[in-house]
Parts: structure tokens; C-alpha cells; sequence
């Protein structure tokens, strides 16, 4: 029985989440992974954990950003979901709706 409400409370979750939710992961996942956004001659280090994030959530997202450096943020929501640790989902979940806000901690470096 526990088991079905793990899976059902998951299953509520995941409804909560949408396309733009995801998006707003690899997008933060590619600024986590290269803050710079590949801008050669320049190095950031960023600790993360100030930004709430923690560091084995950090790990998988490093990861996550690296391998879609440079795609589209719109990748299909089940593969981006294959690939988060389960320590990851849970803070995705809880913070789906404030990752907008690393873009706007580190603007496009291209900007006037």
C-alpha cells in the first residue's frame, strides 16, 4: 500500500509540472554546468548551495547542462525526467517555479 501512495503521490506531482517548468531546468541546468555560457577567458565559480541548490541536486544538473550545452532548453519532458536522481526530482518539484530566476542572476553575457 505504500508503495501505491509513493507512486500516486508522484504521479500528482508530475501532473503539477509542466513543459516551461522543464525548460527552465535545462536552462538552469547549462548555467550551473557553464555559468559563463562558453564565453572563453572568463571563469565564474558560483557556489550553488547559496542559491538553495543542493550539492548532489547540483552534480546531476551539472551533468544534465553538459550534455544539452548547447540544445534547445526544449528537450521532451520524459527524457529530462529519465535523467534527474530522485534527490533531484524532489527539489525540481519544489522549486519549479523560481528557476526563471537563475537566468536573471547571470543575464545573457551578449547583452548591452
Amino acid at each position: 500500500m505504500s508503495q501505491n501512495n509513493d507512486e500516486l503521490l508522484q504521479i500528482q506531482k508530475l501532473a503539477e509540472l509542466k513543459p516551461k517548468h522543464f525548460a527552465d531546468l535545462v536552462r538552469a541546468a547549462q548555467l550551473i554546468y557553464d555559468p559563463t555560457a562558453g564565453l572563453s577567458g572568463r571563469h565564474l565559480k558560483v557556489n550553488w548551495q547559496d542559491f538553495g541548490i543542493p550539492l548532489d541536486v547540483v552534480d546531476n544538473l551539472k551533468s544534465l547542462g553538459q550534455q544539452y550545452q548547447y540544445a534547445s532548453p526544449h528537450v521532451p519532458v520524459e527524457i529530462v525526467w529519465s535523467q534527474l536522481t530522485p534527490e533531484t526530482r524532489i527539489w525540481f518539484v519544489e522549486n519549479k517555479d523560481r528557476l526563471w530566476q537563475f537566468e536573471e542572476a547571470f543575464p545573457a553575457l551578449d547583452e548591452d
